[in-house]
């Protein structure tokens, strides 16, 4: 082999150790675009805020029979927004009766309120929770102010990773940062099931200390609203609220039958059923809901 054959073979194997090394090190986050948009989704792989163009929520004033969570929640949110002291939030209870789109309103309503409008909302899925670290290195020295939203957050007996998100609110050494606060729904008072506590209370050499250890996670949020089943009442007063909203013209007691008879077909009277009925109604009758 002449010299410099070897010495393009040691050039050739050089590049591909500056390639690897390139790999190895890890890439500083590029600092995200919030101007985009009000609302992002959390993509952990690679590390980046998508911007949501149009968040699919309704107006708050058509949030019905929930209203006393709905003022603490918007008094908690608005705040946070001006740079005062507020809590985590976790909306606990009953399917179908508005927590995400609660979570969602307010964003709206604070924002519009405040002058400056620099609210921003951030979903994180379920599934990605143990990536929260990496999303709070991004936003913790921003300017604005960001609420960290997970729908429907619950853990299974083999799931681990609420021990990262207790670090993350509250426990971890940094803690939350001053601008970002964190909001959850759960069908689950405790985020975790019954019979997972009960299991580890029965099994551990502590019982005492196996059950604080689970029911702990939603200590971290200072803010517990409850979402409970609604009334006849209050299911027709959302069916009225959606149909003068939408300016469905419909005879007031054919609405009222019509709205009951869809809540026994489906087993359950809530603010997404009444939603439902609405839109078959409206669809009946050759109706947008724009």
């Amino acid at each position: 082999m002449s010299k410099k054959t070897e010495i393009a073979n040691l050039n050739a194997k050089f590049d591909q150790l500056l390639e690897l090394v390139a790999r190895a090190v890890p890439k500083t986050p590029s600092r995200p675009d919030l101007s985009a948009a009000d609302a992002f989704v959390w993509l952990p792989n690679p590390g980046e805020l998508q911007p949501v163009a149009k968040v699919n929520r309704v107006d708050i004033t058509l949030l019905c029979a929930v209203s006393r969570v709905r003022d603490l929640l918007v008094d908690n949110t608005l705040r946070f927004a001006r740079g005062l002291p507020a809590n985590n939030a976790l909306l606990w209870g009953a399917r179908g009766m508005g927590k995400s789109s609660l979570v969602k309103a307010a964003h709206a309503k604070v924002n519009a309120d405040e002058a400056n409008g620099s609210l921003k909302l951030v979903e994180i899925h379920r599934e990605d929770i143990e990536s929260l670290p990496a999303l709070m290195a991004q936003i913790r020295d921003q300017d604005e102010h960001f609420i960290v939203f997970c729908d429907d957050l619950s853990f299974d007996n083999d799931d681990t990773s609420y021990k990262s998100l207790k670090a993350v609110l509250e426990g971890g050494i940094e803690g939350r940062p001053e601008n970002v606060i964190f909001y959850a729904t759960s069908n689950r008072r405790h985020l975790i099931p019954r019979d997972m506590i009960e299991n580890e209370s029965s099994t551990a050499i502590n019982p005492a200390e196996a059950v604080e250890e689970k029911v702990s996670l939603s200590d971290r949020f200072g803010l517990w609203l409850g979402f409970h089943k609604c009334s006849q009442d209050d299911y027709l007063e959302m069916v009225n609220g959606y149909a003068t909203h939408y300016g469905i013209k419909v005879e007031e007691e054919k609405l009222r039958a019509d709205a009951l008879e869809w809540a026994t077909t489906r087993g359950s009277r809530s603010g997404r059923v009444a939603y439902q009925f609405i839109q078959d109604l409206a669809g009946r009758l050759g109706q947008r809901l724009d």
